[in-house]
């Protein structure tokens, strides 16, 4: 364990100095959420039934958790970056546990995101949203987002591992664009047709929307819904559960197998 701490540690380290070597990725994946808040809030709270900042209100904590989501996205795209430029052949050959780098790229992920959530609560917070919950349920509420991220970063390592090359993952990777689209993140599901609102609401990002909301203090869970949305504080910590419980053993274990 000591190994593994002392090697993830310098992992961790490695991965946030590729980060600084390239903030212009880091400042797009960070601006992009900023920019929907504001297209979304203003012009498509104006076509639904929700008045515009009771809208804005509902998006923030969607926003927030289709950013999480994209963990799958960027996980993907640095593992196969790494896989296909040879990095993680060399990685292989050092005297370091096979599961430091992947925990290293996850933990430096988090970091980066821990970080890129401040500037949209401001902006959120400046257009008319507003938090309600207690100091602890804010607090209980960034952790689970941050948990969220963790365990959607790890299905991307995996998927990144499993790539035939750098440009399928990018490609792939732009397709989990499509994940909070059918969830509650932009939209109630209250008037989807029957299967789709199942479909919706058993998605893992319309459960932590949910739970965001209620630990903010906005939430109304809507009458009939699946499991995890009426219950979903409990509803996400069993998602990020199964997502970390399955994915980051494979990932190590597609590690320390990679290229053979």
């Amino acid at each position: 364990m000591s190994t593994l701490a002392h090697d993830g540690t310098a992992m961790l380290g490695r991965q946030l100095l590729r980060v600084r070597n390239n903030p212009a990725l880091a400042i797009l994946t960070q601006t992009m959420p900023i920019t929907m808040l504001l297209f979304f809030g203003y012009v498509f709270g104006s076509a639904l039934a929700m008045p515009g900042a009771e809208y804005r209100a509902f998006l923030v904590p969607g926003l927030l958790v289709a950013t999480a989501a994209n963990g799958i996205m960027t996980g993907m795209f640095q593992a196969a970056q790494d896989l296909h430029r040879g990095v993680t052949d060399r990685l292989r050959t050092l005297p370091v546990s096979r599961a430091a780098v992947p925990l290293g790229q996850a933990l430096a992920d988090l970091v980066v995101t821990a970080a890129g959530t401040l500037p949209l609560l401001l902006v959120g917070l400046a257009v008319g949203w507003r938090v309600e919950g207690s100091a602890a349920a804010v607090l209980g509420a960034v952790g689970l987002l941050l948990l969220f991220r963790f365990a959607c970063t790890w299905v991307g390592i995996l998927l990144g591992l499993l790539s035939r090359s750098e440009e399928a993952a990018g490609q792939l990777g732009s397709a989990t664009f499509m994940l909070p689209l059918l969830s509650n993140a932009y939209i109630p599901t209250d008037n989807l047709p029957g299967r789709l609102r199942t479909l919706a609401e058993w998605n893992p990002i319309s459960a932590v929307t949910t739970a965001l909301r209620d630990l903010f203090g906005n939430a109304s869970v809507p009458e009939g819904a699946a499991w995890p949305v009426r219950h979903p504080v409990a509803g996400s910590l069993a998602w990020c559960a199964v997502l970390i419980a399955v994915f980051l053993p494979l990932a190590v274990r597609r590690y320390a197998g990679a290229g053979r």
